[in-house]
């Protein structure tokens, strides 16, 4: 039985694939949607063994990485300074198959650098983190929208936190009923995504009081729930 290497050229709908042997001939390329079902049921058939299956690190490449090792495929992702590399120095015409075949030679080659894929967990986490950074920047962005949009009238909220923000809005815009109804429309928008925003902060704080390692960078001076 031969061994195998395959070379995955993904995007966001369609996947190239490109198998090669120990000698480097091709042995399959074709096209499949980008679902490690999919490209599993492609690779399933081809006779041999694979040794390696080679993607680029991308968008997909963690889903795709963990869908092909639980269909107990070799499944690796290569730094993507290694791939691009391999692609323009093999590939005269790039496209997507050219680009796939690049990727098959080069980890039947063995010259390719691993990336690091990311725990299931540990991206959960950091999306975690990037959901709530979004809407601490939206609500920034919310509260100067308001703050521009008075100024034109003398109005100015001046230096004020947030808990005081809203009365501090609706006190300069009494008595002025189409002002009070624009910003009792934004100052309601602003309170949902405060809402929001707690919910994923609680989250955040949960997992750091369940966490030792954080626990432990928040014992320095200065370091909170979100640092550590």
């Amino acid at each position: 039985m031969s061994d195998l290497y395959a070379g995955l050229d993904v995007s966001l709908e369609k996947t190239s694939v490109c198998v090669v042997d120990a000698e480097g001939r091709i042995m399959m390329e074709k096209t499949t949607p980008s679902d490690p079902s999919c490209i599993a049921d492609l690779l399933g058939p081809v006779t041999g063994s694979f040794k390696t299956v080679g993607l680029e690190a991308g968008p997909l490449s963690q889903w795709l990485y963990f869908g092909l090792k639980d269909a107990r495929f070799p499944a690796i992702c290569i730094e993507t300074r290694h791939a691009k590399a391999a692609i323009t120095a093999k590939s005269i015409n790039k496209n997507d198959r050219n680009d796939a075949r690049s990727i098959a030679h080069l980890v039947r080659s063995g010259w390719h650098k691993r990336g690091h894929v990311k725990s299931i967990e540990s991206q959960e986490l950091r999306s975690l983190l990037v959901a709530r950074e979004f809407f601490v920047n939206k609500l920034r962005d919310h509260e100067n929208e308001i703050r521009g949009l008075l100024r034109p009238f003398g109005l100015e909220v001046g230096r004020v936190g947030a808990a005081g923000f809203e009365a501090r809005v609706r006190d300069l815009t009494e008595g002025r009923a189409r002002l009070e109804l624009i910003v009792d429309t934004l100052l309601r928008g602003r309170a949902s995504m405060m809402d929001e925003l707690a919910i994923l902060h609680r989250e955040l704080l949960r997992v750091t009081r369940n966490d030792e390692v954080c626990r432990r960078f928040m014992t320095i001076p200065g370091v909170g729930p979100v640092t550590g």
